[in-house]
């Protein structure tokens, strides 16, 4: 916990208040949580299709490929710890493109410390070991290939030239396979929340 006298106050649409510097692990209700994911974006917000990919899909997507990298062998609290890997960007609703972070200064990765450790702490998730950090970083990758093909418009080439990711992308859209989708299409806000809402309660109930 910080020890500033500065608070930077969020309320919540259920009525909590989270301060963004000193955050505990009730300040929020899973239903914020799952708003705050579905109208954050990834890639800066851009996309070819006419609605951004919010960080709720892409959590989902990195979820199922990890559970299909593992030929469905993740616990229930593993797959939890894939959805809500990227969480503290919802409470914050920002995602910083990564190679920007390192200018963002030692301030801002503290904070995205803080939020991260509020919600390991609320959902009871353990530490990352060092396999399950490789195996979510692949995973992780690889949807980021898939989106910047498929979503962004990116080539094959300018994945790997450009932005430096070596994983292939998919081609075929786990998301669509589960969901029955138009394969890539990014979700509307309203329909990332309920999804992202339904896995969230869905695991929380099998721990």
């Amino acid at each position: 916990m910080s020890n500033t006298s500065q608070r930077a106050w969020v309320r919540m649409p259920s009525g909590k208040r989270l301060d963004l510097l000193n955050p505990t692990p009730f300040d929020w209700e899973d239903e914020d949580l799952a708003l705050g994911l579905a109208r954050t974006y990834r890639w800066g917000g851009h996309s070819a299709w006419p609605l951004p990919l919010s960080v709720a899909q892409h959590s989902i997507a990195v979820m199922l490929l990890r559970q299909e990298m593992n030929k469905g062998n993740l616990s229930p609290l593993q797959q939890l710890r894939e959805l809500l890997h990227d969480a503290e960007e919802g409470l914050l609703g920002f995602d910083c493109i990564s190679v920007l972070k390192p200018f963002m200064g030692e301030g801002f990765k503290k904070l995205s410390t803080r939020l991260e450790h509020a919600v390991f702490l609320r959902y009871g998730l353990p530490s990352w070991n060092v396999e399950d950090k490789a195996e979510h970083k692949r995973a992780d990758r690889v949807a980021a290939a898939s989106e910047a093909l498929h979503v962004v418009g990116w080539s094959k080439e300018e994945i790997r030239q450009t932005l430096k990711i070596r994983l292939h992308p998919k081609e075929a859209d786990i998301l669509a396979a589960h969901y029955g989708d138009t394969p890539w299409e990014p979700w509307t806000p309203e329909k990332a929340r309920s999804r992202f809402l339904e896995q969230l309660q869905r695991l929380i109930k099998q721990l």
